[in-house]
Parts: structure tokens; sequence; C-alpha cells
């Protein structure tokens, strides 16, 4: 899932990040408006975590802009936990609403079901053949041994799962699973596959559709 968190305050940024990242998430940060809608410009993002009192440009209007153009789902933060603040926020557009101070567990919940509306929804529990992806606890078993993947390995492979046999294109998998540092021109989407059919053993379950992406078979 592709996030992009819009906040202004240093320090929470950064437990932000870390922590959605140790989730699985492709995460990118905004510190101002103008910069948050320079990326969500340039990027399809699943999620956008929104601090209402942003710089520059006010987190209302950032808000305004994306339900009026994008497909993004809008979680709004604010230091005002009133009741007017939520409806008001809510009736902006946001999709979702949470006052600061927050559980991050909470936040982590509520961006997981925004995302899911985001997108066709990914069943928790992927089961193919003798594979099994449990999201929620962000485990892959294959033939009872437990894989030892990474949250990239992770993420491609939910993907590729909840394809159902489709392809999906590297770019796809790159602008899904990666964040705004991914080089476009790098193979990190071949080299990845690569290690996770290593982890995967035999017999093979993905196959490189030459020229398109790729696919469970």
């Amino acid at each position: 899932m592709r996030v992009l968190v819009a906040e202004d305050e240093p320090a929470l940024i950064e437990i932000l990040l870390q922590g959605l990242r140790t989730q699985g998430l492709a995460v990118d940060a905004a510190t101002d408006g103008a910069q948050a809608l320079e990326l969500l410009a340039i990027n399809d993002y699943d999620v956008l975590v929104l601090d209402r009192d942003l710089p520059l440009v006010h987190g209302d209007d950032v808000c305004r802009e994306v339900v009026a153009h994008g497909k993004t789902r809008v979680l709004m933060l604010t230091a005002a936990g009133t009741i007017d603040d939520r409806v008001e926020g809510l009736n902006l557009g946001a999709d979702d609403y949470l006052a600061k101070p927050f559980a991050f567990a909470e936040l982590v919940a509520r961006i997981q079901a925004l995302g899911r509306r985001a997108h066709p929804a990914i069943p928790p529990v992927l089961n193919y053949r003798d594979l099994t992806l449990d999201a929620p606890r962000r485990t892959a078993i294959r033939a009872g041994r437990e894989l030892p993947l990474t949250a990239k390995e992770f993420g491609v492979l939910e993907i590729l799962l909840a394809a159902g046999g489709a392809v999906v294109s590297g770019e796809e998998l790159l602008e899904r699973v990666w964040d705004a540092h991914a080089d476009p021109f790098t193979n990190t989407v071949r080299v990845t596959l690569s290690r996770l059919r290593r982890k995967l053993g035999e017999p093979e379950l993905i196959d490189t559709v030459a020229g398109a992406g790729y696919r469970v078979r």
C-alpha cells in the first residue's frame, strides 16, 4: 500500500515513517501543503494521512483538492478533537478523522481500512496451492515452512496472489510497494522477484510474462 504522510512536526513525521514502514507500507512524507499537492500530482497514493494545520497550503485546501480530483482516501489528523471539528473535517470530504494524540495501532488500523477501500478488497489471508500468506500477521508459509520475507518481498507476493493469475506490470509493483525514493529505471523489481523466487522454492509459483510483467502460475 502506498501512503503519503503530510505533517509539519519533524519528530512526529520521523516516528510515523519508521513505524508505518515496519508495517510493510510504502510511505512518503510532505512537510507542508504545497509539497503534499506536488507529490499527489506525480504519484498514486492509496491513503493520505493529512495534518489539518499545514503551512503554505492549509490541510483543508489539500483535502478539497484531493477529493475533487483523485481517488486517494484521506485520513485527517488534528490537535482539535471536538465533535464540531470532526464534523467539519468530514464535511470537507475526508474519509476518516483522528485527533492527536492518537495510538499508533489505531492509526495503522484506520490506514489499512482506508487502503482496502482504495482498491478492491484483498482478503487478509491468501491461499494458493501450498502457500498461505497472512497479511495481519505478516507471515508467509509454504508447505509448513515460514518464509523469511522482507517487507518488499511480502508486498510483491501479496499483490501477485491478490491478482489471481492476472499479469501485474513491474511499474505497478514499483508504484504500490516502493516509495518515491525508488528509481523507476533501476532493476529493483526484477532483483526483488529473483530473491522472492529463491525463498519460495520449488516448484516455481511466479512466471515472468515477457514485455508485460509477472503473474502466479
